[in-house]
Formats: C-alpha cells, structure tokens, sequence
C-alpha cells in the first residue's frame, strides 16, 4: 500500500501562485510516474501535470508556461507551483503516483482544493 498525502492548497487572488505538495509513503518503489490532475465544478478531471522518475515532464494546455512540475526522488515527493492563476484554475487537485512496470500499481490522494478569485 501506498499512502499519499498533499498540502498547499488554499485561496489566492488571480494573478498569484500557489506550491503544492504530495508526498508518497508506505510500499513506494522507484521508477514511478507522479503528477496533479483536477476537477472543476461541473467538469470532467484533466490532466494539470506528470513527471518521471527521469524527470521528464508532461503537462496540459491550459497550465503550460505557468505551472512547474518538480519531484524530490529520495523524498518521495512531487512539488506542483502555480504561477500566474487564473480563476479557471479553480479545482480540487489530486495528486496521483503510479508504477507502469511490475509491480504495477496507481494511487490517488484525497485531493486538496485551490480557488483564484478575481
């Protein structure tokens, strides 16, 4: 089992950032994916931004230029800063940590809620 546990979210006004964390615990094996999706009010989850254990990275078009994905590998732990926010950035972001080779596995934090006033 893996647990994950995220912090950083919060309210901020249009124009601010905000630096998210997610942190693996428990039966964590190396070569994993880790990332942030979110779910808006009303739509479907998409994805914010991945990164590997390699450090490549893959983020979605409407975050692209604004936001970082980063990842500390002997910690564990994966860092989402949000630059420039947008009140359409406004979503509950789930941090998600996953393993594509055996053993296979994929985990989903609890989420934590980010909201850009105007």
């Amino acid at each position: 089992q893996v647990q994950l546990s995220e912090s950083g979210g919060g309210l901020v006004q249009a124009g601010g950032s905000l630096r998210l964390s997610c942190t693996a615990s428990g039966s964590v094996f190396s070569n994993t994916v880790m990332g942030w999706y979110r779910r808006a009010p009303g739509k479907e989850r998409e994805l914010v931004a991945t990164i590997t254990s390699g450090g490549t990275a893959r983020y979605g078009e409407s975050v692209e230029g604004r936001f970082t994905i980063s990842r500390d590998n002997p910690k564990n732990t994966v860092y989402l800063q949000m630059d420039s926010l947008k009140p359409e950035d406004t979503a509950i972001y789930y941090c998600r940590h996953r393993r594509v080779v055996t053993p296979i596995y994929d985990y989903w934090g609890q989420g934590t809620q980010v909201t850009v006033s105007s």
